[in-house]
């Protein structure tokens, strides 16, 4: 009997190991002829950050803009359905620039950790040739946080903003696969308990009070590891992703932006 529950579990293990992919992330993919329409001025742009790799993005545009703000988003979807959002802070003054993952939208090219934060430096150097650095803000939100974070501690972007952060990606998974050796199975760990102890910037983190999918304790310990560089805001009554929807997040938002 002690032989077949072993077996059993070494087997979820091992399906844990393999097809975990689908469960962090889930892309919307989009044909290379897709066109996009919105209500305000932007471009599409393409990155090719190695070769055979090109990752899409669109750059929100604003006349004489007082710096950028790079958008990290979600683990769902693409920059289809994001781009919405560009105006929350286009109408502050900033050029809004949004990049899908690979795999995620038109952009292409295998995922994985190490690979998905050299996208984000390379975006990151790209947009340095047309910005500087002072007037580059980094926004990460959800899965979008660790990549936002670690840019804040291995540059120095103006400000680093956090959307309902997770403490690691470890931690997540633990909470709903506590009988799983998360930390040797998991392929995606996003320590960014690791790199908030060393940004460079001030980062602000916005999350919700009741966050049931990411508690706001993962935001509370955040702020913690480095409280001088590290802004807690609470949104009273804030979800996961919802967060646009309440007054308070627009007003936050917009005082960070005017800084």
């Amino acid at each position: 009997m002690v032989y077949y529950i072993l077996a059993g579990y070494i087997v979820l293990i091992v399906l844990a190991f393999i097809i975990q992919d689908r469960f962090i992330w889930k892309p919307e993919k989009l044909h290379p002829d897709f066109t996009f329409r919105y209500d305000q001025p932007f471009e599409e742009l393409f990155f090719d950050p190695e070769p055979g790799v090109r990752l899409n993005g669109l750059h929100f545009k604003v006349p004489e803009p007082r710096g950028l703000l790079l958008y990290f988003h979600g683990n769902t979807r693409s920059i289809k359905g994001w781009g919405k959002y560009a105006r929350d802070y286009t109408r502050h003054g900033y050029d809004v620039l949004m990049v899908d993952y690979r795999g995620f939208g038109k952009s292409t090219g295998k995922r994985s950790e190490t690979q998905l934060l050299k996208d984000a430096q390379f975006v990151y150097d790209v947009q340095l040739e047309k910005y500087p650095e002072s007037h580059i803000l980094v926004y990460g939100r959800s899965m979008g946080s660790g990549f936002a974070v670690k840019l804040a501690c291995d540059n120095r972007p103006r400000y680093c903003i956090l959307h309902a952060p997770y403490y690691s990606i470890t931690r997540v998974v633990k909470r709903f696969l506590p009988i799983l050796p998360v930390t040797w199975v998991l392929r995606y760990h996003l320590r960014a308990d690791r790199w908030i102890r060393k940004v460079n910037c001030h980062t602000y983190i916005l999350h919700g009070t009741k966050d049931r999918l990411i508690p706001i304790r993962h935001s509370e310990a955040l702020r913690a590891l480095n409280p001088a560089k590290v802004t807690l805001i609470h949104i009273q009554g804030g979800g996961h992703n919802n967060l646009p929807s309440f007054p308070e997040y627009h007003t936050f938002i917009r005082d960070i932006l005017q800084e």
